[in-house]
């Protein structure tokens, strides 16, 4: 099987891996440089607004020393860790913090132009080509008597920023491999959950496509796939069934064929070829007429059966009499009860007693009922039929006390073919299709049968069938 589902999905997790970092290192990177620079910006805007409202008004208003608003913009340079400038609308440079004063050789700011940095109070660069490396420079004016007398600039390293931004993008990576390691997770749980157990799946589906349809496997699972597993499972075992139930009814179908067909050729080839005398045709012709009678019988039988489990089937239900019924069934037994001296006793729920079904299918299963009680009951024995209304139902009961049926058969009867140990020797006629049949029929009408037995004691087949609406009354006025 190739595994292309896996390796997708590994594909899938290297790929979010992958992007996860891409991301990280770009689109994380800038924002947090950004909000970094934007946070000191503002805290560097606050204070040089500070600046530019105090000492640098009071020394443009004459109201202290050029010395004395150096060294407070040299402390405050020290607590900010930053560059303070007074500069002139012009570019000269009035007081800068990291040198002396020197008024005798000012030094001036090529290409200052405070309409370039109108707008924004902060830039990021040389700032006029005034440093070898980037800085964050933030300007505020000084404003007096509605006029800017000049500007206060405070130029921070960028070192800083970016270090810090470098810190916080350690963490960030720290997390994304530990959140890639933690997703790990998410691909054992696919490869136990549902990988393996579509795999275990995929070889079953090859196994039965193939024509094993004994292979088993397993799926130890809750979910959605080992329901899945489940019901291919039980399928396969249906198909399986199915399969060995076939080549049992092909099996049994031609051993029961066979026997029949060998003798009727045996004794007509016998008989064409002189080894049977004239004097002796009769006897074999009534054993050659009584296999074709078994071949019939069983060819009959299948086709019913046959037709029995075609979906769809239709019944012809009428409202009739179920007592009258036994009454017939049971003279038809007349003959064969008589040479085994067996009692017919019959115990009917009144006089008439009607239900709801198909007469001639239910004819059928008193007849393969009676049929099987007569043939496995002893010489000098009774069976006894009862019918008994109870719940809206009519419970119709066929029991003898005869051989009985072993306990570990009696689930199997109802199989085509199946005949117990203890039957082979006296059912040497029976197509082992007559339990069948009348399951099928009783099944086909919605209703159950059900059977009681005990080895050596006899047996009990009770089913129901649905009242009908009408009495006795009502069919006597019809």
């Amino acid at each position: 099987m190739k595994k292309t589902l896996y390796l997708k999905f590994l594909i899938a997790y290297l790929i979010f891996g992958f992007f996860g970092f891409i991301v990280v290192a770009t689109f994380v990177s800038n924002m947090t440089r950004n909000m970094l620079t934007q946070n000191k910006a503002e805290s560097l805007y606050t204070e040089a607004t500070l600046i530019a409202d105090t000492y640098a008004t009071d020394l443009y208003n004459s109201k202290t020393s050029l010395d004395i608003v150096k060294r407070e913009i040299d402390m405050l340079d020290v607590y900010l860790s930053s560059t303070i400038w007074i500069i002139s609308p012009s570019g000269s440079i009035i007081l800068d913090s990291s040198v002396p004063v020197d008024i005798e050789n000012p030094v001036t700011v090529e290409g200052f132009d405070p309409a370039a940095i109108a707008g924004n109070y902060y830039t990021v660069g040389k700032y006029f080509n005034s440093f070898d490396e980037e800085v964050l420079s933030v300007t505020a004016p000084i404003i007096i008597n509605y006029k800017v007398q000049g500007y206060v600039v405070i130029h921070s390293t960028m070192k800083s920023i970016e270090d810090f931004t470098n810190q916080l993008l350690n963490i960030s990576y720290i997390m994304l491999v530990i959140l890639f390691l933690l997703s790990l997770i998410i691909l054992i749980f696919f490869t136990n959950l549902v990988y393996r157990p579509l795999r275990k799946i995929t070889k079953a589906t090859e196994e039965y496509a193939s024509g094993n349809l004994h292979y088993q496997f397993q799926v130890d699972s809750g979910d959605e796939i080992g329901y899945l597993a489940a019901s291919l499972s039980y399928m396969a075992s249906e198909l399986a069934r199915g399969e060995d139930d076939q080549k049992k009814l092909v099996a049994n179908v031609s051993h029961d064929f066979r026997s029949p067909l060998t003798s009727i050729k045996g004794y007509s080839e016998a008989m064409l070829d002189g080894t049977i005398p004239p004097e002796l045709y009769e006897k074999y012709l009534t054993i050659v007429r009584d296999e074709s009678d078994r071949l019939i019988k069983l060819t009959n039988s299948l086709l019913t059966l046959n037709n029995l489990n075609t979906d769809g089937m239709i019944l012809d239900k009428s409202d009739f009499d179920i007592n009258e019924i036994i009454h017939k069934t049971v003279a038809t037994f007349e003959g064969s009860c008589r040479q085994k001296r067996i009692s017919l006793k019959l115990v009917l729920t009144g006089d008439k007693l009607f239900v709801h079904a198909d007469m001639t299918k239910i004819q059928q299963v008193l007849y393969n009922l009676l049929d099987n009680a007569i043939k496995f009951s002893h010489k000098d024995s009774d069976i006894k039929i009862e019918t008994v209304e109870k719940h809206n139902k009519v419970f119709v009961s066929v029991k003898d006390s005869g051989i009985g049926i072993p306990k570990e058969s009696i689930r199997q009867i109802w199989d085509r073919f199946y005949k117990t140990d203890l039957s082979r020797g006296k059912d040497k006629k029976g197509t082992g299709l007559g339990l069948s049949i009348t399951r099928e029929i009783i099944r086909s009408h919605g209703e159950n049968i059900n059977v009681i037995s005990t080895e050596g004691e006899g047996s009990e087949f009770i089913f129901s069938l649905p009242i009908s609406d009408i009495d006795e009354n009502d069919e006597e006025n019809t």
